[in-house]
């Protein structure tokens, strides 16, 4: 899988939320397409919060109930090594982007963007943190960060097949 053609890292604060639900989220639109072996999907946190800990439970429970599993998901942080090896970095908020922003080598800054540039029509600029809300926050996240995977395919088919 290291020879993917494209490479993508979803990044939220702790990864236990957000991240692991876009990168479970993502997984299944790729294996729908037959694209697991031309696309590497991962998720990090902008924090080492939660080291190798499940998603959150909430997470885990309403991504369920739309048929994604994230129980074989560990959260784990950004390293150094993620500004290089991945060709794009999805941050869910402001806050984890200037974090990363600060952390990545100028080189590879170009790489960064927010995963709500990728929504279809709704109009959003962040992917909200649910942790400390209700459960109709988690289901939120889950709306939009199932229309913002559809937008990613979109450039996704334009690497893979260029």
């Amino acid at each position: 899988m290291d020879e993917a053609d494209f490479k993508i890292l979803f990044v939220c604060m702790g990864n236990i939320c957000r991240s692991p639900t876009a990168e479970a989220v993502f997984f299944k639109r790729l294996a729908d397409r037959d694209l697991l072996h031309k696309v590497k999907i991962d998720s990090a946190g902008t924090h080492n919060f939660h080291p190798n800990a499940p998603p959150d439970e909430r997470s885990q429970m309403h991504a369920l109930q739309r048929g994604y599993d994230l129980s074989n998901l560990r959260a784990r942080p950004v390293v150094e090594s993620d500004f290089e090896e991945f060709d794009l970095l999805l941050t869910m908020d402001w806050d984890n982007r200037a974090l990363l922003e600060e952390r990545c080598p100028a080189a590879h800054l170009h790489k960064i963007r927010g995963f709500a540039e990728f929504l279809q029509t709704t109009q959003a600029a962040v992917i909200p943190d649910p942790y400390y809300g209700g459960e109709q926050g988690f289901e939120h996240v889950l709306d939009l960060i199932e229309e913002a995977s559809e937008g990613l395919m979109k450039l996704i088919l334009q690497q893979v097949e260029a």
